[in-house]
């Protein structure tokens, strides 16, 4: 359920600024030179005024404070909930047709960075990678599978060539990772081959003749995504059911359990099995558990996954993670909030933030946007309307480039996502924290790397500065939020 938009302009020049201000402001590094076990606090932040990523004078806790005028946020690292996997978007070609519009591989090599570096960017720790065509997979106006060979139900015609292709995704991927990215994959599929349906137009559910075909063909695309360097961590079998492939949740539920499950165990393949992905928070808890109460079904399942295209449903999308505490849930995808010309803007970002940490405060432990860059059009976009991909379809992304001008804009979502993707690592521990009920503007919430580091996000939406009083362990800090910001602290227990 991907809807319309997208984003702005930037100098070109400003690229290599930019990376060097990141750089400063890395993971776990902290800003300033300061080290751990000095007791400070460190803080970076983001916000209207100008700064981005910007660290700031350090803090240190003193004794216990009355609130007074501050907002009171407490920090309670003894409460622990789920773990993190990590922040990120989706490679699509229609990034990399636009990417490759730069001129000069530097100069594109420094947009990768900025996504996916974690010393000199975003560090973006989770992506999702598509199965064949979808909405954005543009490099090319056909529509297409990896074998669209009628009946080749032995799959002898399967090929991913497209993806080895200059805008492919193979291409794409190997480039992120070239520039610095280290990441977990994730891969969904809005159609199989037209021939496995019941009919291509009228009746798109698959036929259950071909579930072993569409078992063996998720296999294929495994194994050629391997011998091509990638290893896709998690597949998810159909993006958005119904919307794209017609097929039910009963069904879905035989395919895992009966083909796909005992097809990835014949075939020792290692990538876990995602169930998702439904479009939206509320069905995705009315709809798992059909898969998920089916002990043969569930056997296979190691994560799940939905969207957030409801806006709302964190109450039932953690409900369903209270009903099964054992199987991590991610957010992986969402977009098309804004128009063109305020999906651009940084005064977008906390509106993301909120997305984020309503996600993450229900039990996701991911959060994958949509598109990770597209053009001053929003696009471009593949149309197939028997395929449910609309003729014009603009979108906002997370970097949008400027095909003619050669600029690039970082939107506000870039910022106030890579405040989380860049502090918040891999293996971080979500812990418990607090704010006043009546405290609109403010959105708080805290973690613990790995490494031991406390970071604690705090998002003023507020058109005016905010006082916060921080509370941790018996102690306390205050601070002045800047208007609409997000703002950082970290610090070592």
């Amino acid at each position: 359920m991907r809807g319309a938009w997208t984003s702005g302009r930037w100098r070109a020049l400003a690229i290599g600024a930019l990376l060097v201000l990141l750089a400063a402001c890395s993971a776990p590094a902290p800003p300033g030179g300061a080290s751990a076990g000095t007791g400070q606090v460190l803080v970076t932040a983001s916000s209207a005024e100008g700064d981005r990523l910007a660290g700031r004078p350090p803090l240190r806790f003193g004794p216990r404070l009355p609130p007074e005028d501050s907002a009171l946020v407490t920090v309670d690292d003894a409460a622990r909930y789920q773990r993190i996997a990590g922040f990120g978007a989706s490679f699509l070609e229609a990034g990399l047709v636009t990417l490759n519009t730069l001129p000069g591989r530097s100069a594109q090599d420094a947009v990768l960075r900025s996504l996916f570096d974690a010393r000199a960017g975003a560090g973006f720790s989770v992506m999702k990678t598509p199965i064949a065509a979808t909405d954005f997979m543009s490099a090319s106006p056909r529509w297409y599978t990896y074998d669209d060979t009628p009946q080749d139900t032995a799959l002898e015609h399967f090929s991913i060539a497209r993806d080895l292709g200059p805008d492919g995704l193979v291409t794409y991927i190997r480039r992120a990772r070239a520039a610095g990215g280290s990441f977990l994959l994730q891969a969904p599929m809005d159609y199989p081959p037209d021939w496995m349906l019941k009919d291509a137009v009228s009746d798109q559910d698959v036929d259950p003749r071909h579930y072993q075909a569409l078992a063996d063909y998720y296999v294929r695309y495994l194994q050629a995504y391997e011998r091509a360097g990638i290893h896709v961590d998690y597949l998810s079998p159909f993006n958005e059911p119904g919307g794209y492939t017609k097929i039910g949740w009963a069904e879905i539920r035989d395919l895992i359990r009966d083909h796909l499950g005992p097809t990835f165990q014949r075939d020792r393949v290692t990538t876990r099995i995602q169930l998702g992905e439904q479009g939206d928070r509320t069905s995705a808890a009315r709809c798992y558990p059909v898969v998920l109460d089916d002990p043969g079904a569930r056997a296979f399942v190691a994560s799940m996954a939905y969207h957030g295209y409801d806006w709302k449903g964190w109450d039932d999308i953690a409900a369903l993670h209270e009903r099964h505490p054992d199987i991590p849930m991610w957010m992986t995808e969402l977009c098309c909030a804004f128009d063109q010309a305020a999906g651009q803007r940084f005064d977008s970002g906390p509106f993301w933030a909120g997305q984020v940490i309503s996600d993450l405060e229900a039990g996701a432990s991911a959060w994958i946007y949509w598109n990770a860059i597209l053009d001053e059009t929003g696009g471009p976009w593949l149309s197939s309307p028997v395929h449910n991909d609309a003729a014009v379809n603009p979108q906002n992304s997370v970097v949008v480039i400027d095909r003619a001008k050669h600029t690039v804009t970082y939107t506000g979502l870039y910022w106030f996502l890579a405040h989380f993707s860049k502090f918040v690592r891999p293996g971080a521990t979500r812990v418990g924290s607090t704010r006043p009920a009546a405290s609109a503007w403010l959105r708080e919430i805290a973690f613990q790397n790995a490494d031991g580091w406390l970071v604690t996000q705090l998002v003023n939406s507020g058109p005016d500065p905010g006082r916060v009083q921080l509370d941790w362990r018996g102690r306390s800090l205050r601070l002045t939020l800047p208007a609409v910001s997000i703002t950082t602290l970290r610090w070592r227990p």
